[in-house]
């Protein structure tokens, strides 16, 4: 988003992203290769106000045995309760309808470095809280999928965690990189905010959840609120994905 849009609005960058994800003119640009569904790098919006984003259509997804069909609500719940959390490491990322191949997630392309996984991030220290409050939400979102090349810095040294579609399943499938900060203590604000939308019983995710899942949901936040930390697995027992990158 042009530097000059930015100081013209009085809303919040957010908000502005997200109005236009939701309302703005879509062009593809391409595919993004190696992902398992379809994944499209699309253009948002006019000359005055242009950006990328990641395009996730409905009608892109393979089937899966173990998850249903519409894995992009998956990727905009992701989004919701990142925000609720106050977290703010997933993109923006709303719904659309009216997109080139039917319904499907459109989320804000973030312009990260690409050439740092996870594994380059974690050597810098200052960004370990961060990547703790990440595998705070993995657990809480029961991420099966939380590959290394999932983890962004983008040029301001903000973190973001991408590729959110295989989360929320009922049963506890995590399948993580991030097991370096086993017993690691979640912050206050963390544990705060949890223990709100929690009580809450997580219902602005009844869009696009199942209560099934969403009972799953708060069971896993029970579970985070009692022990206040991460998990903590002998190294053959920890639970990988594949690629890990």
């Amino acid at each position: 988003m042009p530097k000059n849009q930015r100081s013209q609005s009085t809303e919040p960058l957010k908000l502005q992203i997200a109005k236009s994800l939701k309302t703005e003119s879509i062009r593809v640009i391409g595919r993004i290769v190696n992902s398992s569904n379809a994944t499209l790098l699309v253009e948002v919006g006019s000359e005055a106000l242009k950006m990328q984003a990641i395009y996730k259509p409905l009608a892109g997804e393979r089937p899966l045995w173990d998850f249903q069909p519409g894995l992009y609500k998956r990727e905009i719940a992701a989004y919701q309760l990142s925000e609720a959390l106050g977290l703010g490491i997933v993109p923006v990322t709303v719904q659309r309808e009216d997109l080139p191949y039917g319904v499907g997630s459109l989320q804000h392309f973030i312009d990260a470095d690409f050439t740092k996984t996870y594994y380059e991030i974690l050597e810098e220290q200052k960004h370990h809280r961060k990547l703790i409050e990440i595998a705070g939400f993995d657990i809480l979102a029961n991420n099966s999928d939380r590959k290394g090349g999932h983890i962004l810095i983008d040029k301001q040294c903000e973190i973001f965690a991408i590729d959110n579609g295989l989360c929320f399943h009922e049963e506890f499938k995590l399948r993580t990189v991030i097991w370096e900060f086993g017993k690691a203590r979640l912050s206050d604000q963390f544990l705060s905010s949890l223990r709100r939308t929690r009580n809450d019983h997580f219902d602005f995710l009844n869009s696009y959840l199942s209560s099934g899942e969403i009972n799953s949901l708060i069971a896993r936040a029970d579970f985070l609120l009692e022990g206040e930390s991460l998990l903590d697995l002998p190294e053959d027992q920890r639970p990988y994905p594949w690629p890990i990158i």
